[in-house]
């Protein structure tokens, strides 16, 4: 039987590929959770990014274990908002408001 990759595993390795890409994702996923409010699917692509980006550096910069960097970036995580600015920051980005067009 063949066994086919997981959309996220397309998806980490589209980004592996294609890190210039990253900015305007984060763009994107940041601009749809404020659309819908759907948690998990922000969650779930961070946890994709945070691959890409490696998660070990990520939980030794935020004082998180990887397994804590994981459950927090999982669709049915509960992150405090500390420990995703923390990711977001460890990422290389951080959390900025913008104004909502009108």
């Amino acid at each position: 039987m063949k066994k086919y990759r997981t959309f996220k595993q397309v998806e980490e390795s589209y980004f592996r590929e294609h890190p210039e890409e990253i900015d305007a994702y984060i763009d994107l996923i940041f601009d749809e959770f404020s659309k819908d409010g759907d948690t998990g699917a922000l969650l779930s692509s961070l946890r994709v990014l945070s691959r890409v980006k490696g998660v070990s550096k990520i939980a030794e910069e935020t004082g998180l274990n990887r397994k804590g960097v994981q459950k927090a970036l999982s669709e049915n995580g509960d992150p405090e908002f500390a420990s995703v600015n923390a990711i977001m920051h460890a990422m290389g980005y951080r959390l900025i408001p913008r104004k909502l067009p009108m």
